[in-house]
């Protein structure tokens, strides 16, 4: 995203949740009234529901990568869920 740009919209999804990734530059997000500094290294969970949208605020390009999936879809991520293998280590 330019410098000075933004979405040109705002947009809420119902069921599913959106996970943005700041990979560099700077910019301030909105989730409903919720303003927010957001740069290199962030991480973002926006709920259904919300609404949300972004601002590259930064001298240079923001880049960001927005994962999209149903809220509540992921039940099992912990240690738990893992399964230990053998297998030859190629590394």
């Amino acid at each position: 995203m330019p410098s000075g740009a933004a979405v040109p919209f705002f947009h809420s999804h119902k069921a599913n949740e959106e996970n943005y990734i700041i990979l560099s530059g700077a910019g301030k997000f909105q989730v409903n009234d919720d303003v927010f500094d957001i740069a290199e290294g962030s991480v973002v969970r926006v709920s259904p529901g919300c609404f949300r949208n972004l601002k590259c605020t930064s001298a240079g390009p923001m880049t960001y990568i927005c994962i999209q999936a149903k809220s509540g879809s992921l039940e099992k991520y912990t240690a738990e869920d893992a399964e230990i293998g053998e297998c030859k280590s190629l590394l």
